[in-house]
């Protein structure tokens, strides 16, 4: 982990943020090569009708769209929750070579929690996965985003 993952990984919750004021989970996810960054984007289920809407596909497609290229070999993914089985597995299909996530999901996720895909040795991909990144900013965001809806 660098200074500069840290600073990514705080876009990225500037990203989550504007998601939870459109009423979306708090989730944002920003991808980068070769120091650019080349797509931003943020949880949107809820709005798009779309179960695979997540912060972290919407930013692959972004990533995909913008390198003309299914394959990010040189990525690395900044995203403030760690990633579902969903994500995880788009995560690799893509040939993301870094994760740097935020807070922990011990329900959902799938990079070391719940399940670690990353690490199957079973998968024909590999990829570095760095949690608790910015972790209890990410958590205090995703806490009272909930806290609110159960007012």
């Amino acid at each position: 982990m660098t200074a500069t993952d840290v600073d990514y990984l705080r876009r990225a919750l500037e990203l989550a943020a504007h998601g939870a004021r459109e009423g979306e989970v708090p989730v944002g996810a920003l991808v980068v090569i070769d120091g650019q960054v080349v797509a931003e984007a943020w949880n949107r289920p809820i709005g798009a009708c779309d179960p695979t809407a997540h912060a972290e596909i919407l930013a692959l497609r972004a990533a995909g769209a913008a390198r003309r290229n299914y394959r990010l070999e040189r990525a690395t993914l900044y995203v403030t929750l760690e990633p579902c089985a969903m994500c995880a597995g788009a995560l690799l299909n893509a040939r993301v070579a870094r994760t740097v996530f935020g807070a922990w999901d011990p329900k959902a996720g799938a990079c070391g929690s719940v399940l670690d895909l990353p690490r199957e040795p079973r998968l024909t991909h590999r990829m570095d996965v760095f949690g608790g990144v910015c972790a209890d900013e990410c958590a205090e965001l995703l806490r009272a985003f909930f806290a609110a809806r159960r007012r």
